[in-house]
C-alpha cells in the first residue's frame, strides 16, 4: 500500500474532488439586470430561504452582495405583512412547501 496517497488511480500528484455538478456562478439578479428585488415576489424569495425558515447566507445563494442585502430586506418585508414565515414551526402548521428549483 502506498501511506502517500500518489499514483492511486493512475494521476500523479494529489487527487481532486471529481468532476460533480457545479452551480453556475454569479449573481442571478445581476445576469437578469434587476435592480429592485420585490417582496411581494414570493416564490422568488423562497429560493433564498431554508426550509426551516431562516435566509440563505451569500455563499450558498450565490448572490453578490448588494444583491443580497435586497434580498434580506424583501424577506423581511413579506414576513412583515406574513407572505413569508418566520419560522419552521409556521411552514409546518400551514403545509406551506419551500421547494427548491
Amino acid at each position: 500500500m502506498n501511506d502517500d496517497g500518489e499514483e492511486r488511480r493512475g494521476r500523479g500528484g494529489r487527487g481532486g474532488g471529481g468532476g460533480g455538478f457545479r452551480r453556475p456562478r454569479g449573481c442571478e439578479f445581476c445576469r437578469a439586470k434587476t435592480d429592485i428585488v420585490d417582496y411581494k415576489d414570493t416564490n422568488l424569495l423562497r429560493r433564498y430561504i431554508t426550509e426551516r425558515g431562516k435566509m440563505e447566507p451569500r455563499r450558498k445563494a450565490s448572490t453578490c452582495a448588494r444583491h443580497q442585502r435586497a434580498v434580506a430586506q424583501a424577506v423581511k418585508r413579506a414576513r412583515t405583512i406574513a407572505l413569508l414565515p418566520y419560522t419552521s414551526e409556521h411552514i409546518r402548521l400551514s403545509g406551506l412547501h419551500l421547494g427548491r428549483r
